[in-house]
């Protein structure tokens, strides 16, 4: 069953943003993810969340996507990660 990354981003340092997706997209898509969503496409249109980024990826299974989270190679991503943007991160299961 597909499984959802969905995150939040408020970036408040661009140019660490930008080096963590230069090395995190290549990883998710070795592991079986692949971006639904674009930069800049959402829109809300009701209530006050005012992300500056939402993504959306999709893996095989939740599994996979855990496997991904979790490996090695990506945590040193996340202290990147969070030293570039505040977030909020979730994982769905789809039907």
């Amino acid at each position: 069953m597909t499984a959802y990354w969905i995150g939040e981003h408020r970036v408040t340092d661009q140019a660490k943003f930008a080096e963590y997706l230069r090395q995190v997209v290549p990883m998710i898509e070795r592991h079986g993810g692949r971006y639904l969503t674009r930069v800049g496409s959402h829109e809300v249109l009701e209530g006050n969340w005012r992300p500056d980024r939402v993504v959306i990826i999709a893996f095989p299974d939740k599994a996979a996507l855990m496997a991904w989270y979790r490996s090695p190679e990506y945590q040193p991503l996340i202290a990147m990660r969070k030293a570039a943007a505040e977030d909020v991160l979730i994982v769905v299961e789809g039907i």
